[in-house]
């Protein structure tokens, strides 16, 4: 971070007491851990795609079969792409005070590399499937492959970080103070004038 002066601020930013050069340090660490998570499902399943095609029965496709095969190839490539893009960002942009903007941009590389994984993983699906069993068989793995990654990648973070949100209100909301007890007031009576007598009650009935 830095001033308007021109220094740079290294004033701790977080409740980890890091300053603002720390904090993009460790999140793009993090960052580099889901990459080498995600990237190997990706080398897995490209592999896995290449020799596809040197198999006998590649030539057996149909029209739909090789249109699918083709398109899950370049979504594979897609991802891989996106998931290595940060590590050539960063060798770019090394040494140069980007380190933020780094972390940002690599971020938006890796969402988007994600929703391309998950098409690959349908289309991948939805072609082993219908070549073993059938069309119907095929669109609805590859269906459902789609929803289960949806859930899992996109609806469960949400859920998770509403819940994390309706906790931190709830511990935020103060608890109400118990009702006081209402002390009785004890007037002070007068002092007796030396030698009067105390005045007794009258009967008279007003």
């Amino acid at each position: 971070m830095v001033t308007r002066d021109g220094t740079a601020d290294h004033r701790p930013c977080t409740a980890r007491n890091e300053t603002p050069l720390e904090r993009a340090d460790r999140n793009f660490g993090e960052l580099l851990q889901e990459l080498r998570v995600t990237q190997t499902g990706v080398q897995i399943l490209f592999a896995f795609l290449l020799t596809l095609a040197f198999t006998q029965r590649f030539p057996s496709l149909d029209t739909f079969q090789r249109a699918t095969y083709v398109t899950t190839l370049l979504l594979a490539v897609l991802a891989a792409a996106l998931f290595t893009a940060p590590a050539a960002l960063h060798r770019s942009l090394f040494q140069r005070g980007a380190k933020a903007r780094i972390v940002q941009v690599s971020s938006r590389l890796a969402t988007i590399g994600m929703g391309v994984l998950v098409l690959a993983f349908t289309g991948s699906v939805l072609l082993v499937v219908d070549v073993t069993t059938g069309r119907a068989g095929g669109v609805a793995a590859g269906a459902a492959t789609l929803l289960v990654c949806l859930g899992l990648w996109g609806l469960l973070p949400r859920m998770v970080r509403r819940a994390g949100l309706a906790e931190e209100r709830g511990t935020a909301q103060p608890h109400p103070a118990p009702p006081s007890a209402k002390r009785e007031v004890v007037r002070p009576r007068a002092a007796a004038r030396p030698g009067a007598s105390p005045r007794e009650p009258s009967t008279r009935l007003r």
